[in-house]
């Protein structure tokens, strides 16, 4: 379904100068400089499988989705989306896919969100029969029949964000993107996001592209991700391979049944890096390879009540991997 093959994009951007003298220089004589945001990025994605794009601010996720949604103009490379390509625009390609971006609102503020769905109706010619059914179906989804007829700017953003979503998918795309589709939404209306778009990936199978920076979203959605940096991949795979190839540590954590002694915490800096914890507890960040050995340190010094070994934490992961470009 998308097809994307050595995708570049260069953008010339404006040098501010410094102080008063820079300023006003500026205003006679501007400089450039050119920044890649893609460098020959490629991807495939077919139908029913959500990809997460990964990556700090200005890695270059949200100039691939414009691209691919046909928004930006790539300065080379190719890419075809259900056989289009996106940049031309027509029609046909239009009418298949949906963009959603959680910073930019794309309903009429002034209208109640029924008005709004009657009105996209129309733009994309949905049969009423096809718009009255997959209508109900969504709004029953997200539970937000109660605020059909008030106005958008009156709606929390979480219940602004559901609406959204419902304008995106009333004509039934076939490829969908979602650009931090939960961001600044509370952690209630980020869960209903989530297990709403699952459902609809099982009952649609669409291709998603999804871009987040709370990996809860990521784990969740996404058995594969891409982690971008400095506008190219350098990680494509499965979630699950994060770990098993790119964690260097383990966490210890155990309840113990006093206090941490000074002579404990001694113990803990020799074996691995205490992490912080309240009450009578640890946490200990160890080596993969000296767990078993550290564990049984514990074990044998300490007053355990409870013991338990965990993954480090993904996130963790992805942010060391994207920094440093190590995958």
């Amino acid at each position: 379904m998308i097809e994307v093959r050595g995708l570049s994009k260069k953008f010339r951007v404006h040098v501010k100068q410094p102080g008063l003298r820079g300023s006003l220089k500026s205003l006679i004589h501007r400089e450039w400089k050119e920044k890649e945001a893609l460098r020959s990025v490629s991807l495939e994605v077919g139908p029913g499988e959500i990809v997460g794009l990964v990556g700090a601010n200005g890695a270059g996720k949200t100039t691939l989705v414009k691209a691919l949604a046909g928004i930006l103009h790539p300065t080379s490379g190719s890419a075809r989306v259900l056989g289009h390509v996106p940049w031309e625009r027509n029609d046909e390609f239009r009418r298949q896919i949906a963009l959603i971006m959680g910073q930019k609102a794309q309903l009429w503020w002034d209208l109640p969100a029924a008005d709004c769905f009657l009105l996209l109706r129309e733009i994309y010619r949905i049969p009423r029969a096809r718009f009255e059914a997959t209508l109900e179906t969504l709004v029953q989804a997200l539970g937000v029949g109660d605020q059909l007829k008030v106005q958008i700017r009156r709606l929390s953003l979480g219940e602004r964000m559901k609406m959204e979503l419902i304008a995106a998918l009333l004509h039934q795309p076939r490829v969908v993107f979602l650009d931090e589709p939960t961001i600044g939404l509370d952690l209630t209306a980020q869960r209903s996001i989530r297990e709403f778009l699952l459902g609809y990936l099982r009952e649609h199978r669409p291709a998603m592209i999804l871009t987040s920076h709370y990996m809860e979203d990521i784990e969740r959605l996404c058995e594969r991700i891409v982690i971008m940096r400095e506008g190219e991949f350098v990680y494509d795979g499965p979630l699950s391979r994060i770990v098993e190839e790119f964690a260097r540590h383990k966490i210890i954590g155990a309840e113990l049944s006093e206090p941490t002694s000074a002579e404990a915490l001694a113990l803990l800096h020799r074996l691995g890096e205490p992490l912080p914890v309240e009450g009578a507890a640890i946490r200990l960040k160890v080596r993969r390879e000296r767990v078993a050995e550290a564990a049984s340190e514990i074990l044998r010094s300490l007053g355990v009540v409870d013991l338990e070994i965990e993954e480090e934490d993904v996130g963790t992961i992805i942010e060391e991997i994207f920094r440093k470009g190590q995958a």
